[in-house]
């Protein structure tokens, strides 16, 4: 039964990993560089991420730098950022490639605020897939007789108190995402 609830618990933290990276790559108005994470870069060939490519850099509050260390990338990175689609566009000197982030304006942030909560929401949506099947373990082991009625019961008692927990700490990461894109 211990080893159900520790691989539960293993899932729920690795959906909690999930959102956190979910909520990095959301543009709340500051220059971050996880927003290019998913960005990659045709590189001879191979899809490749920025990160692998150039220095990137936070010299402003708003301003992320990219300065590749083969000033031949600099078109494809450029490229790559453009099809990303992440909602600005590039600059480039010859050197380096400057991305500005305009400051949000307050209909963007209430979108914003809308997305993270429908992050938040999918996130404990899954949370309480991954109870419901730590509970058909248990139901499975109690029907095979591995455990008892009482086993079942606390066991069950046990899986909602950490589901409970998790939704509880989605909830204060939402709330501080939220609280983060409209202070900005």
């Amino acid at each position: 039964m211990q080893k159900t609830i520790d691989d539960m618990k293993a899932k729920m933290e690795k959906t909690l990993d999930v959102l956190a990276g979910e909520f990095k790559t959301l543009r709340a108005g500051r220059a971050n560089p996880a927003i290019i994470d998913k960005v990659n870069v045709d590189y001879y060939g191979v899809p490749t991420p920025i990160n692998q490519l150039a220095v990137v850099n936070v010299p402003e509050a708003r301003t992320l730098t990219i300065q590749p260390w083969d000033s031949h990338t600099l078109k494809a990175i450029e490229r790559a950022i453009n099809e990303a689609d992440i909602g600005i566009n590039p600059q480039n000197d010859g050197k380096i490639i400057r991305l500005v982030f305009p400051p949000l304006t307050e209909e963007r942030r209430k979108e914003l605020s809308k997305d993270v909560h429908k992050m938040s929401e999918d996130s404990k949506v899954a949370i309480r897939a991954v109870r419901r099947d730590a509970v058909d373990k248990l139901k499975a082991m109690k029907k095979s007789s591995d455990i008892t009625e009482d086993d079942l019961k606390q066991g069950e008692k046990k899986i909602q108190d950490i589901t409970d927990k998790y939704c509880k700490q989605i909830d204060s990461m939402g709330a501080d995402k939220t609280k983060e894109i409209m202070e900005i």
